[in-house]
């Protein structure tokens, strides 16, 4: 048992996806897994353990912001013993050719937050996706006939800023679309020697204004979801 988890040793796999919200976490569960049980129900972030085709697999929210998914994979990790830690979530397409429910693999995750400024006394850490995860990620979507695009996405510390136009620094640099875990996911992940990757459904424009509903981001971003249920070991 940790802080902010009330599992037992063994409750949860080696491999998890971590959904911000805890309502898609219990979707993916009933959805996907065989034999799901729940193992955490504290400040209501669920997180439940099944099988898929055989493996153990777990799915625990971590809500919303670095410092939220610091503390789950962080507890997780050292816990837990948590080897593969793969984010399910959604971003903000901010480049024209990202459009409406494209999947999009995270290669790594710029950030306009501070946190690993002060970690590293004002260096700039590159938070990366493991490899290993990247590659399998790639190979399975081109499998299951999925389209994606894979490069750099932002994590950024605002959902409202106070610039609308803020976004466009960015995506003058080629980076994709805005979320808001992926660079915490990454740089505790590589603190710990372990695995990480973010995988990403566009739910909204911040160029066109589209939008999906908090319903459609809770249960219909399936692609995503099928990728990331087949890299578990």
């Amino acid at each position: 048992m940790s802080v902010h988890i009330n599992a037992k040793k063994g409750d949860i796999a080696e491999t998890i996806l971590l959904p911000g919200d805890p309502l898609r976490a219990k979707w993916i569960a009933e959805t996907f897994l065989e034999n799901a049980f729940c193992y955490n129900e504290v400040r209501g972030m669920l997180g439940y353990t099944g099988t898929f085709q055989g493996r153990k697999i777990s799915v625990q929210g971590t809500g919303m912001g670095i410092p939220s998914i610091s503390i789950y994979a962080h507890e997780l990790i050292a816990d837990f013993g948590v080897k593969n830690l793969v984010r399910v979530g959604s971003a903000g397409a901010i480049r024209p050719e990202v459009e409406m429910r494209d999947v999009i693999i995270a290669m790594s995750a710029s950030s306009n937050s501070s946190l690993n400024r002060n970690r590293f006394k004002g260096g700039d850490f590159a938070p990366t996706a493991s490899f290993d995860l990247f590659e399998k990620a790639v190979s399975t979507a081109k499998q299951l006939k999925i389209p994606f695009k894979a490069g750099n996405v932002l994590s950024s510390d605002l959902f409202y800023t106070d610039d609308p136009k803020e976004h466009q620094i960015w995506a003058a640099y080629n980076v994709l679309c805005v979320e808001m875990e992926a660079a915490g996911l990454y740089s505790i992940a590589a603190k710990h020697d372990v695995k990480a990757l973010a995988i990403l459904t566009i739910s909204d424009s911040l160029i066109t204004g589209e939008q999906t509903s908090a319903k459609e981001r809770e249960t219909s971003f399936n692609q995503m979801i099928q990728i990331a249920l087949e890299l578990g070991d």
